[in-house]
């Protein structure tokens, strides 16, 4: 399996400092500061990295699994909601949610659902934030037919 990799930079303190983020395959690259992690200024943060990360693994190891039992999705679309709290002296990610809603046609809502908590429990990113509460909302767009 490749070896994936990403690189930061910060300069200065943390409340005026700023830095940049990059991600070794040169999809992406952009800056961060205090102001976009912390309140609502310009740029990414960890947390919303994590996010992109958690909804593009789970996302593929729905479709993989869904796919496994002859059910395979047209569509699989999540959302990552990562909840960044004060815990004592520092800060921690407490809860992230995942909200998908997949688009599969002639399975039931039991076997999607059932599909749905599996992916998330396996997926490689999951297992890496087992220490952070995770949870799920799935909604299926198409039922059995």
């Amino acid at each position: 399996m490749a070896l994936r990799t990403a690189s930061a930079v910060w300069e200065g303190d943390l409340k005026g400092g700023k830095g940049s983020m990059k991600l070794g395959s040169g999809a992406y690259e952009g800056a961060y500061s205090f102001a976009s992690r912390f309140e609502n200024g310009t740029g990414t943060n960890p947390e919303e990295l994590i996010g992109a990360a958690h909804a593009g693994c789970y996302s593929m190891a729905l479709s993989h699994l869904l796919a496994s039992k002859g059910f395979t999705p047209k569509r699989v679309a999540t959302t990552a909601e990562v909840k960044l709290e004060k815990v004592g002296d520092g800060f921690k990610i407490t809860n992230i949610n995942l909200k998908m809603e997949a688009d599969v046609p002639k399975i039931d809502e039991k076997t999607f659902m059932e599909t749905a908590e599996a992916a998330k429990k396996g997926c490689p990113v999951s297992q890496a934030l087992a220490s952070t509460d995770i949870t799920l909302q799935a909604k299926l767009l198409s039922a059995a037919r």
